[in-house]
């Protein structure tokens, strides 16, 4: 374990993927146990995501799941990444954050994004569109001041107001600007891109002003790592992923994940080969040595405090051996 490993925080993000052939309440139960396991191995924080009507996810309510797992969980860290902001209404989001707190105080985090629904489709059916995303400053203003108890409405939001729940904006393009100048922890990725990366993180600290929430700039690094015992091994627990996003960048669906056989014998059309192809770059994989080395780039470069870990595959035991070799690396206990 190197220096830069030893001070950076390794946390988790768990999206509940589904699996071909396999009920979409497994995914659900997955998430829950991989939760546990984490915790176990010593992760610092255990995240899920907000998507809807998406085939390949079952996490479409973060705030009920983060009760599931922190209710199943002792010691680690329970959030969002993230709630979708535009989707809510800023008070709803509160309240349910106050809730959480209230039950598993000091173990609840409050990750925000800014997109809005996957299609029009979804777009539609919640009522919302993508100009919606364009006040997303203005609706984190209005949920922190939940907290404060400083809406102008004169009403005052039962259980948060007064609660301290760590709120962290996914900085994804102007997202960097917005959480400097709200003072807020970021996290940023993705792996594959790292000027882009560097880039959003140089002007996130630029233009950070302290708050109440944090007093200096804080930046989480987001993206998939996979640690296996050989690089052949580790590469193939990229494959389900992989073909999941080339597929859904090409039919507008985004699918369960398959078998890393199965991917590997399914024929692809030019387009879908070469996003196929781009998936694979820049990822972090590897032996525990290779990503060791990887890893220690990458905070170097960033100044990151926090790495916040995305991996998902089809194969459950070899993604649950790429934590525990992770955690190996990162020297968690």
């Amino acid at each position: 374990m190197t220096p830069a490993l030893s001070r950076t925080r390794f946390s988790v993000l768990d999206r509940s993927r589904t699996r071909e052939n396999q009920p979409t309440a497994e995914a659900l139960q997955n998430t829950v146990h991989l939760a546990r396991e984490t915790e176990r191995l010593g992760y610092h924080r255990f995240w899920v995501a907000e998507h809807h009507g998406v085939p390949g996810v079952a996490g479409s309510a973060p705030t009920v799941l983060a009760a599931a797992i922190a209710a199943a969980t002792r010691t680690i860290r329970v959030g969002t990444g993230g709630v979708m902001l535009p989707n809510h209404r800023p008070l709803i989001v509160a309240e349910q954050f106050g809730v959480l707190e209230s039950l598993f105080p000091g173990r609840i985090d409050m990750g925000l994004g800014r997109s809005v629904g996957f299609t029009d489709g979804v777009r539609r059916a919640l009522g919302r569109d993508k100009a919606d995303a364009e006040d997303f400053a203005g609706r984190l203003d209005e949920l922190l001041g939940w907290f404060r108890g400083t809406s102008p409405t004169g009403v005052h939001a039962r259980p948060p107001e007064g609660l301290s729940v760590p709120p962290f904006v996914l900085a994804m393009g102007e997202g960097a600007d917005i959480a400097a100048r709200a003072g807020l922890p970021m996290v940023i990725g993705d792996l594959r891109d790292r000027d882009r990366m560097r880039r959003g993180i140089d002007r996130y600290r630029a233009g950070f002003r302290p708050s109440a929430w944090a007093e200096e700039p804080y930046v989480v690094v987001s993206g998939t790592i996979a640690v296996a015992a050989t690089p052949e091994e580790a590469h193939r627990i990229l494959l389900p992923e992989a073909w999941a996003m080339a597929h859904s960048r090409t039919h507008g669906t985004f699918p369960p994940l398959a078998p890393a056989d199965e991917v590997e014998r399914r024929t692809m059309t030019a387009g879908e080969r070469g996003l196929y192809e781009a998936g694979l770059t820049g990822q972090v994989y590897g032996t525990e040595e290779q990503v060791a080395h990887e890893l220690e780039s990458v905070i170097k470069e960033t100044g990151a405090q926090e790495i916040l870990v995305t991996t998902s595959t089809y194969d459950r035991e070899a993604l649950l051996d790429s934590y525990r070799r992770l955690a190996r690396i990162a020297g968690l206990s």
